[in-house]
């Protein structure tokens, strides 16, 4: 007995299992099980992930200080006609600067470690004015000493705080620590 081909708009094929699993396609692979999300959705979830991630570390004071270390770190590097001295404020001012960018990647890889890695830039930052072209014209010194303060000031997200000791459930008044199997007020 020959068996009729079906396609996939006839009514033999959407009573086979496979047609109804959604497993088959037309061509005769199979399908995944769940298609891929739309682009707009992943760009959502990698930017509510880097959102999540950006967060929860002193993100800012570190984007602050690694630009003030750039700066620092740029003026001596540009062309003669544009620095006010070269020589040892050239050095300190490579090595002023990698240090702060170095802090700033401390900071967000480890935030536990922020006070000391903001007071030690603070400190670069500070000592940036004498030893190199002002602190890269003011600019350098001022972001590294902002970004400084912002790591030491930060603080992690608290977790959300309960209206009150006491909540209504049903009628009942419990207490907000204790569980509904616990002994009501």
């Amino acid at each position: 007995m020959a068996s009729t081909p079906t396609t996939p708009d006839s009514p033999a094929a959407a009573d086979t299992p496979a047609a109804a699993d959604g497993a088959a396609t037309a061509d005769g692979g199979a399908a995944l099980d769940s298609p891929a999300p739309p682009p707009a959705a992943m760009l959502t979830r990698a930017r509510l992930g880097f959102r999540r991630w950006r967060r929860s570390r002193p993100f800012w004071a570190s984007a602050w200080t690694g630009l003030g270390g750039f700066v620092i770190l740029y003026l001596p590097l540009a062309p003669v006609g544009r620095i006010l001295h070269v020589g040892v404020g050239g050095i300190t001012g490579m090595a002023g600067g990698a240090i702060l960018m170095a802090l700033a990647g401390l900071m967000l890889l480890l935030p536990g470690q922020r006070h000391t890695a903001g007071v030690v830039a603070v400190i670069v930052g500070v000592a940036s004015f004498p030893l190199t072209n002002l602190g890269g014209f003011f600019v350098g010194m001022f972001l590294a000493v902002l970004g400084g303060s912002m790591a030491v000031g930060w603080l992690p997200e608290k977790p959300a705080r309960r209206a009150g000791l006491f909540r209504r459930r049903g009628g009942r008044v419990a207490l907000a620590a204790a569980g509904p199997e616990t002994a009501e007020v």
